[in-house]
């Protein structure tokens, strides 16, 4: 348990260290040119300026909401308004106009505000707990001496003039790094939190939010339920049916020459045997792909262990479900089908050879993420495969994140409120 801990304080340090200096330069960047193409509007280079300047503080906030999920499980509203994407210069103006009267517009640039300043200080502070024993340390073992040669040099409110003093530093410096030890995976999740804070929507803005949302879901919901409904039936009538068909005319031929030509009734049976272990075979495939016998009798574990078996590409999965405890059977169906589809695609587009799958349960969600170390450049835009999955997972109040720079590797991460029983 302590090595856990200890480990998980220095990830907190590390992390936040390569979150420092995004947080101060990007949110500087990113603030600066999003209030000068706003100010630029009256003269109107703004008007072209500012939907690409918003758009990319969307993408950075994005990236940051993704790191909080995954790195402190702080989960952060975005809360947009659908974005026209028209073509033409109506297209332009009627984005220009939907991003500059978006309320979260205005929440992110108030984040980014805070985020070059209370947030660099917060990202910050976990390294520099841990980097203080360093400090103090070397100051200790003789590096003091130049330093109060030149005058002294403060290690916090103690003076360093001699090697008391220096001694007295680096055991300040091994207090505070064991003082990170403990605090340090808090004070990411604060850095996160006061991100939560500054860029979640107001209590009216997120009830509005959700009544839109349900509203979307439902009509999502019945469209996917009739695509399936269509599916199923081209599937019957495209196999099994037309199989059955065919079974059922050689049966009628055989009748008639059973007793006139009985090689030819033979070779006929033989062929009726065939179409019947096909249209089988086609019937269990369309049952599966309705919702698999191995998950409805053995769990979510089991059947995306299953999934990953019949793979291609060598994939690990790894679980950590509460023994003998299942969420309804529409969640499991939603994530096991998720799962499938993030699985598929990683086959087919990313080019890696190597994949893996987390299972988990906590604070009331049911979470699955899907790695590969393909070539990246992943992304949940209109019409894309992911897309997809994102509305289906909205019907259950699912959230989908991705994380899939170009060049690798992608992590998709998904999660679905729910209940285990």
């Amino acid at each position: 348990m302590k090595a856990t801990k200890a480990r998980e304080a220095l990830l907190a340090g590390a992390r936040g260290l390569a979150l420092a200096p995004v947080a101060i330069t990007g949110s500087v960047l990113l603030f600066t040119l999003t209030v000068v193409s706003i100010a630029l509007v009256p003269v109107g280079v703004g008007v072209l300026a500012a939907p690409l300047a918003i758009e990319r503080v969307r993408v950075y906030a994005d990236h940051r909401r993704s790191l909080a999920l995954r790195w402190s499980g702080v989960r952060i509203v975005p809360g947009y308004r659908p974005v026209p994407r028209g073509a033409g210069l109506a297209g332009w103006a009627g984005r220009f106009t939907t991003l500059l009267r978006d309320p979260a517009t205005w929440r992110d640039l108030r984040w980014l505000f805070v985020d070059m300043s209370a947030g660099f200080v917060t990202a910050l502070l976990p390294a520099v707990l841990l980097a203080y024993l360093a400090y103090g340390w070397v100051l200790a073992l003789g590096v003091w001496r130049p330093v109060a040669a030149a005058g002294g040099n403060w290690f916090l409110f103690v003076n360093v003039t001699s090697q008391g003093s220096a001694i007295a530093a680096a055991a300040l410096g091994t207090a505070l790094f064991v003082l990170g030890l403990y605090v340090n995976p808090g004070l990411l999740r604060a850095h996160f939190l006061l991100a939560r804070t500054l860029m979640s929507p107001s209590r009216e803005a997120e009830l509005t939010r959700r009544v839109d949302r349900l509203t979307q879901t439902r009509h999502d919901a019945v469209d996917t339920s009739a695509a399936e409904l269509r599916r199923i039936e081209r599937d019957l009538h495209d196999g099994a049916q037309a199989r059955l068909v065919a079974m059922g005319m050689n049966l009628g031929t055989i009748e008639a020459l059973v007793e006139k030509d009985p090689a030819q009734a033979k070779k006929l049976l033989a062929t009726a045997r065939a179409s019947s272990a096909e249209a089988l075979t086609e019937l269990r495939d369309l049952v599966r792909g309705i919702h698999p016998p191995v998950l409805a009798e053995r769990g979510l574990a089991d059947a995306v262990r299953a999934l990953a078996l019949r793979l291609p590409v060598p994939t690990e999965v790894s679980v950590d479900l509460p023994d003998r405890a299942r969420a309804d059977a529409p969640v499991e169906s939603a994530a096991y089908f998720a799962v499938s589809e993030l699985l598929t695609n990683a086959v087919k587009h990313a080019a890696a050879d190597s994949i893996w799958v987390d299972l988990s349960y906590g604070a009331g969600a049911l979470r699955a993420s899907v790695g590969d170390n393909g070539r990246g450049g992943a992304s949940t835009g209109a019409g894309t495969g992911l897309s997809g999955v994102e509305r289906r997972l909205g019907t259950f109040d699912g959230v989908l994140a991705v994380s899939s720079p170009v060049g690798g590797p992608t992590l998709v991460t998904l999660e679905i409120p729910c209940e285990l029983s």
